[in-house]
């Protein structure tokens, strides 16, 4: 029997130590949030995709009374990224969330699904994303969402 052990790297910073496209990014992801429909979990999340040529797009989880019929706020920039601009690879992703209109002090993660969805549009560009994960006390920045997913399911793991 072996052990093996998977390590994450994580930048840890703060706002202000962002670059003015970090801290755009980030503004445009909290931004979206207050677009967020969250009636239910009450959890306001909006995310930001920085495209190769430098344009920013957002959007916002979309709950629903039948809870598997929404959608977070990841996928569905992600999903507008690529549908409106398939030929723009999405190089940085930024996730902000708030709740009682307070955003969060500790950063939150993207769900399984959302993580699965970040990893195709990578492999589609053949480009890692940055991935900014914003709370008011600290930033999490990772490289690629393989550190968010190091044993991960993708096209190569399909028959050909």
């Amino acid at each position: 029997m072996e052990n093996k052990n998977i390590t994450t790297k994580i930048i840890v910073c703060s706002y202000e130590e962002l670059t003015e496209t970090e801290k755009k990014l980030v503004d445009t992801a909290k931004e979206a949030s207050n677009r967020s429909y969250a009636p239910y979990s009450r959890f306001q999340v909006g995310a930001a995709a920085l495209l190769s040529g430098g344009l920013i797009i957002s959007g916002s989880n979309q709950e629903n009374a039948a809870y598997p019929s929404g959608i977070c706020a990841e996928r569905t920039t992600l999903f507008y990224a690529n549908s409106q601009y398939p030929d723009l690879a999405v190089e940085s992703l930024a996730i902000a969330a708030q709740t009682g209109g307070s955003f969060i002090e500790r950063p939150t993660a993207p769900c399984g699904a959302c993580r699965q969805v970040i990893l195709e549009t990578e492999e589609r560009y053949r480009h890692p994303i940055r991935i900014y994960l914003y709370g008011t006390d600290e930033i999490y920045i990772v490289e690629s969402i393989r550190g968010l997913l190091p044993l991960c399911f993708g096209k190569n793991d399909l028959p050909e």
